[in-house]
């Protein structure tokens, strides 16, 4: 349910304005709205202080930290970690300017500027010169040497000629001596790196004070929150204003709550205008609350104005889940690890998170039951298992897999029990696909139905069950389009839809003029027809993508036992086959939770009930919760 809410205005005396808002930051009822917009941000000097503390948390947040003894204050250390990070950053590009320079120097190899100081001061400092192999033997002094060789083909040759005669080609290039060394070089790099190692060293003492800068970050946030309030409401010389949405069960207390705290104010409480959008704050029921954990994740609220689907989304999601993962196998993995690792999760997820993993396995092992599929395990693994299997004869490997015996026989026949499975493999896909469009249908004609409940007692209502009508006919064409004999007939179907359409086009657009009323009706009724077929059609995406986890499944599984072939020791190399696999497997079915199952409920579902989802969050001016 979407509260009511009202908005509040309440004014002040310039003197009791901070008063005001740390009586109004206790009481956590209003979501506040700036007076002034362009002046609602918080003071520089708490976004500086609070952008430095989350910068240094980030930092060491993934460093082990130790425990020092280190006489400290929590707002030094954060200083202290910001300089550290300034610093490597500084050693690293000079680190990298260092390696590069040694590169592109390495032709003078360990020869120290001191050499060729003591060669000047004897006299025969030669000069060098870089240029072709052909080229080198040209050259004509006292003294020559080609020294090395270059990348390029070339080569450095060496001259010394006191008499300053020495002949060189023309295209020779002189190298000028280097003005550092490379052993300098690698000294100056050796010692900044044992000052990064030290400033790590450091940095992992620092990582100590997290929980302190941690406390530190949530008291500069409230103080960032009282600064946007404060800084964003109306002030005059003598008075201050604040206004805000409050839930409206709320506002009745708001005036005695500011007496009973010694403030005198004038408080005006009104409903919302037209042109106004309160925030959306939701009052979910209990059973729904796991699916706050998915909303929460999308950051995605219906608008103040629309309708609350939480009770929908709650039954929907985790059967589209369920048929989407399509594994009993994964759906007890998926269970076990919200029950056994539940207070992790909870940290991690949160609990409404955690929940909804619960409910997500314990929905998707229900059918795998169903459809008997446990890691791509079924009765024609058994039947293969258990040497019962006959290439290209369901029938007989099924009829010799029931009269049979042994462990893998007793285990194959449970699992044909399962009341979705059917020794028909095209059957079974078939009935899979009846499934999904039944489903499908039940799935959005609830969702027009919750509009029509919504709208009562406007005659939109009418147009309302009128879609309702054409979205159980459209599911007769569908079914007639892939199955052999339709549910009704033809003539049933059309009478059907033309009643449904009628009624969409009667009470679609009401309207005091009758042919306008049913000129707008048909308009803005064509797309929408077009579109029932289409969302109908889409929610056979859940038999394709729940067959296709199977089949990867048993993919994997087959592989792994055509390694292992027939030794024992061999499916120590078939294990880790099979492992990589299903997680593979299961990573797909939680990308298609989100890419299908999500997508069902958020567009097809949300679109055909009118919900747009253009809300944003109430957010109290309050506490912050930690």
């Amino acid at each position: 349910m979407i509260v009511k809410m009202r908005k509040v205005q309440a004014v002040v005396r310039r003197v009791d304005s901070e008063q005001l808002l740390e009586t109004m930051h206790d009481l956590g009822v209003l979501h506040i709205v700036p007076l002034d917009p362009a002046q609602a941000v918080a003071g520089a000097e708490i976004a500086m202080s609070l952008d430095s503390v989350r910068r240094a948390i980030q930092i060491v947040s993934e460093i082990e930290p130790v425990e020092p003894v280190m006489d400290i204050t929590a707002r030094e250390a954060a200083e202290e970690i910001l300089a550290i990070q300034r610093t490597q950053a500084e050693n690293d590009n000079r680190l990298s300017s260092l390696y590069r320079q040694l590169e592109q120097q390495k032709v003078w190899g360990d020869i120290a500027l001191e050499d060729f100081e003591i060669l000047k001061s004897a006299g025969v400092l030669p000069e060098f010169y870089l240029l072709s192999k052909e080229g080198a033997n040209q050259v004509q002094a006292e003294f020559t040497s080609v020294i090395q060789g270059d990348d390029g083909g070339k080569v450095v040759v060496a001259v010394i000629d006191r008499s300053g005669n020495a002949q060189v080609p023309e295209d020779a290039e002189l190298i000028p001596l280097p003005v550092k060394d490379n052993p300098s070089i690698r000294a100056e790099a050796a010692d900044i790196d044992s000052k990064r190692k030290q400033s790590t060293d450091r940095l992992a003492q620092l990582a100590s004070f997290i929980p302190e800068l941690e406390s530190m970050q949530s008291e500069l946030e409230e103080k960032a929150l009282c600064s946007i309030a404060s800084n964003g409401a109306l002030t005059e010389e003598d008075f201050f204003a604040i206004q805000g949405w409050a839930p409206v069960d709320k506002c009745d207390t708001l005036s005695s709550d500011l007496e009973a705290a010694g403030i005198t104010a004038g408080i005006r409480i009104n409903e919302p205008e037209e042109d106004e959008l309160p925030p959306t704050l939701i009052k979910y029921p209990k059973w729904t609350t796991p699916i706050k954990g998915l909303f929460d994740m999308l950051n995605t609220f219906p608008g103040y104005r629309e309708m609350d689907l939480s009770a929908f989304f709650m039954i929907a999601l985790p059967i589209f889940a369920a048929m989407l993962i399509g594994d009993g196998g994964y759906g007890l993995l998926f269970l076990l690890l919200g029950v056994f690792m539940y207070r992790k999760l909870v940290s991690k997820m949160g609990k409404e998170g955690t929940h909804l993993l619960i409910v997500f396995g314990a929905m998707t092992l229900i059918w795998g039951i169903l459809t008997a599929n446990f890691f791509g395990l079924g009765p024609e693994t058994m039947a293969r298992a258990g040497g019962f299997f006959v290439d290209g004869d369901e029938q007989a490997t099924y009829a010799a897999l029931r009269a049979g015996d042994g462990m893998w026989a007793t285990v194959g026949q449970v699992m044909m029990e399962a009341p979705l499975w059917r020794e028909d493999s095209e059957a079974s896909r078939e009935l899979l696909i009846q499934i999904s469009f039944l489903l499908g249908t039940v799935h959005l004609v609830s969702a027009h139905l919750r509009r029509a409940l919504a709208l009562l007692p406007d005659q939109r209502t009418l147009a309302e069950i009128g879609w309702s009508v054409i979205l159980v006919s459209m599911l007769g064409v569908i079914w007639g389009m892939f199955f052999e004999s339709a549910p009704v007939s033809s003539s049933v179907l059309i009478g059907a839809l033309a009643g449904g359409l009628a009624l969409v086009v009667l009470f679609g657009a009401p309207d005091r003029n009758p042919l306008k009323r049913m000129l707008v009706g048909f308009a803005s009724s064509l797309l929408p027809l077009i579109g029932t077929f289409g969302d109908t059609m889409s929610y056979i995406r859940l038999m394709a993508v729940g067959m296709a986890s199977y089949y990867i499944a048993f993919a994997f599984n087959d592989l792994g036992a055509t390694v292992a072939g027939s030794v024992a020791w061999q499916w120590a190399l078939a294990a880790p086959i099979i492992v990589v696999g299903h997680l593979l497997n299961i990573a797909l079915c939680l990308i298609a939770i989100f890419a299908h199952g999500v997508r069902l409920n958020m567009l097809e579902f949300s679109g055909n009930a009118g919900v747009q989802w253009s809300g944003y969050a109430y957010a109290p001016f309050a506490k912050i919760k930690t």
